[in-house]
């Protein structure tokens, strides 16, 4: 009889918004073979939006839990939380997890930049749940990292609407922001239905489409040292991290 050890071949592990209820059925669906994602919920986000020391004292917390499960790579899965205190606050976010758990740590914001470093854009059409302080907080970040806005909007989505508006909702507001000066499409959140239209939307408009939860997940895995095209992401799914660049 075999006894062999059944091992992963990573665990991610992802801190997510206590109202989250897009980013385990996404992850789950989308990881590779072998590749096992685990969640903790934290109050971060609406209602619950912390000052930024509660915040990071709550993240280490998570992510100290969250290490006892031996995750190779441990994410904070929020874009607006994560982008809610600039660079020097994300920053601290990382290294709270890192802290915690004496592994990888990443944020969706720099999973972002990772990927848009990847696939080399500088121009974005970028479209968010937000209303329009929500969605200017968001372009904030993205202009002070070097992007330059050529299109998009907030939707303005309020409660449940922002994960139960289906995937044709985000697709037609991409088309209707579509402008021959993007270099990529940035739908952002980690709580839409999202995902499942990268590839229908890439084929459409002719430019790489990323997501919240399509970026965290591709940089998580490439973070961990697995190597897979990553079916159903688009083109951002066949794309490497250059040895230095993995952990």
């Amino acid at each position: 009889m075999n006894h062999a050890r059944i091992t992963p071949r990573a665990r991610i592990g992802f801190i997510i918004p206590s109202s989250n209820r897009m980013a385990e059925p996404n992850f789950q669906r989308y990881s590779p073979p072998g590749v096992v994602p685990h969640f903790m919920r934290l109050r971060m986000s609406g209602k619950h939006r912390k000052n930024f020391d509660e915040l990071i004292a709550g993240l280490e917390e998570a992510a100290s839990i969250l290490g006892d499960a031996k995750c190779d790579v441990t994410v904070l899965q929020c874009t607006g939380t994560s982008m809610s205190g600039g660079f020097g606050g994300e920053t601290a976010m990382v290294e709270a997890i890192e802290r915690a758990t004496g592994r990888p740590g990443l944020t969706t914001a720099n999973c972002l930049m990772m990927a848009l470093e990847k696939i080399r854009a500088r121009r974005l059409v970028f479209i968010s749940e937000n209303d329009s302080a929500g969605y200017e907080e968001k372009k904030r970040f993205l202009q002070s990292a070097g992007m330059e806005i050529v299109g998009g909007r907030g939707a303005a989505l309020v409660s449940d609407e922002s994960c139960t508006t289906p995937p044709a909702f985000w697709a037609d507001i991409a088309h209707e922001e579509r402008s021959d000066r993007a270099d990529a499409y940035f739908i952002s959140c980690a709580n839409i239905q999202a995902i499942d239209m990268i590839e229908p939307l890439e084929a459409d408009l002719g430019k790489p489409v990323l997501t919240s939860n399509q970026v965290a997940l591709w940089a998580a895995i490439r973070t961990a040292g697995i190597t897979d095209t990553l079916e159903g992401l688009g083109q951002l799914g066949a794309r490497q991290l250059a040895t230095s660049e993995v952990a």
